[in-house]
C-alpha cells in the first residue's frame, strides 16, 4: 500500500487506496451480501464483521442535488458554483459527492452519472461523478 490518505482509518484504507488507483471500492458482507458505504468495521445490515472489498461499476443515478453559489469557506471561493449531490450507485450504496465536468451545472434528479477521480492540490484523490 502507498502513503495513507489523511482521510483514511483502519476501516477505510482500502477505499482510499482504490481511489488513488481510479477504482471505486465498496465493502460487501460475506454473510448477507449487503454492499455498504461508508466503510466500517461491521456490516450495517446484519452486524457481521466478515467484510470483503468489491469494485463498483461506478455507475449511478442522481437522487438529489444542490448547486452551491456562495462559498461556505474561503478555500471554496474559487470553486463556486459547484454541485453537491446524493448519488445512488448501481451496487446500492448512497454517496454524498460532487458532480464535476462538462455540463455539471445542468444536472437533474434521475440523471445517470459515472464515477470520476479528481486529485486535488493537496494530492488527495476523491471519487466524484460526471454526467454519463
Amino acid at each position: 500500500m502507498t502513503e495513507m490518505s489523511r482521510h483514511a482509518n483502519g476501516d477505510s484504507n482500502s477505499y482510499w487506496e482504490g481511489a488513488r488507483q481510479g477504482r471505486l471500492l465498496f465493502q460487501k458482507c460475506k454473510g448477507c451480501g449487503s454492499v455498504q458505504f461508508p466503510p466500517r468495521h461491521h456490516c450495517a445490515a446484519c452486524w457481521e464483521a466478515d467484510l470483503d472489498w468489491s469494485e463498483s461499476s461506478g455507475a449511478g443515478v442522481v437522487e438529489s442535488f444542490t448547486i452551491v453559489h456562495r462559498a461556505p469557506l474561503a478555500e471554496f471561493r474559487d470553486r463556486v458554483p459547484y454541485v453537491v449531490a446524493s448519488v445512488i450507485v448501481e451496487e446500492g450504496p448512497r454517496m454524498l459527492t460532487n458532480i464535476v465536468g462538462e455540463g455539471a451545472l445542468e444536472v437533474r434528479v434521475g440523471a445517470r452519472v459515472k464515477a470520476s477521480f479528481v486529485t486535488g492540490a493537496d494530492g488527495e484523490t476523491l471519487p466524484q461523478f460526471v454526467l454519463a
